[in-house]
């Protein structure tokens, strides 16, 4: 009798449906990716966020679901790619850039956004303060813009004797509009001119180039915007066959030859993202998450780019540099 009780019970449990990991959904987690940028571009900052899931026991399929858009640069589509995630019933979207959260922010007010951007959210009107953001909207922000009085620094360092930088802006941006109020007090301060040129699309970039060059400018200081991002290889491009020595707000500029990159890492950010996607899947509010900034932020110098355009940057600045392109 024992015996025949025992093999029942054994049955009983097989016939059990297995208990699901800690942490794990009943249904799939469905997150909607937003990206400003290509599929190309943006692989590496899906793969460090799908990274921080899989480190934090999720796998892909079973735990989550991803549905990602990609806006090629065009920010006129990112709130018709807004509108078709919605409708596909996703949970949370995690979106790039300040104007992908303009447009998200535009398209729900129930759906959690969770965002990685340059810019500064609280400027931008995205969030009412990175303590207690209020809203749908919570994330991360390498806030770029605060750190150009440094690149400006940085710049003048490893030219000596730098009197003029240009400045490659976008007015519109909300973020550019922030520098420009202050950039005599930084210009002062470290005994330089600036000179700022406009360029709102990708084919005001040539012209503003041009610009340049009818007025000599000996360096260059690209500002943080997806447009920049977006002709990044246009712009590296033109730096170089102007040989005009010049320092970037993204990381993905030197990686596309350009001379030096001072800030955070999006990888980086898009890695801890998913501790927010895990959160809010267990109920977290996004008002209720503090907005996170960057725990650190590299310097970044190409040597080979220094080469192409005929400058040695000096030691000083190399040694310090957290990544070397050879």
């Amino acid at each position: 009798m024992r015996a025949a009780a025992a093999l029942l019970l054994l049955a009983a449990l097989v016939a059990l449906p297995p208990v699901a990991a800690q942490g794990t959904q009943s249904e799939p987690f469905r997150i909607g990716r937003m990206s400003p940028n290509s599929a190309e571009a943006d692989e590496p900052n899906l793969r460090a966020f799908r990274d921080g899931l899989h480190d934090l026991g999720w796998e892909e399929g079973r735990d989550y679901v991803m549905a990602a858009r990609f806006a090629d640069g065009r920010l006129e589509r990112l709130p018709g790619i807004a509108a078709e995630l919605l409708a596909s019933k996703v949970q949370l979207l995690l979106v790039g850039s300040n104007v992908g959260v303009q447009a998200a922010k535009a398209a729900t007010s129930t759906v959690p956004i969770v965002m990685v951007t340059t810019g500064n959210p609280v400027e931008a009107g995205l969030v009412s303060s990175l303590a207690r953001p209020s809203g749908n909207v919570t994330g991360l922000t390498a806030l770029a813009q605060d750190l150009n009085s440094k690149r400006l620094e940085l710049l003048k360092e490893a030219l000596p004797g730098l009197a003029r930088v240009a400045v490659l802006s976008n007015s519109a941006s909300p973020d550019t509009r922030a520098f420009l109020r202050e950039k005599d007090a930084a210009a002062q301060r470290l005994g330089l001119r600036l000179a700022v040129f406009e360029a709102r699309d990708a084919t005001a970039v040539d012209g503003a180039f041009a610009s340049m060059m009818r007025q000599r400018e000996p360096a260059l200081m690209v500002l943080n915007d997806i447009l920049f991002i977006s002709q990044r290889k246009k712009i590296v491009a033109l730096a170089t066959r102007n040989r005009l020595p010049a320092i970037y707000a993204e990381r993905e500029f030197v990686e596309a030859g350009g001379l030096m990159f001072y800030g955070a890492s999006l990888v980086d950010l898009y890695r801890r993202a998913a501790s927010y996607a895990q959160r809010i899947s267990k109920g977290a509010k996004p008002s209720d998450l503090p907005i996170e900034q960057p725990t650190r932020l590299d310097l970044v110098v190409n040597l080979k780019a220094a080469r192409e355009i005929g400058i040695t940057l000096p030691r000083a600045i190399v040694g310090r540099a957290d990544q070397v392109i050879e």
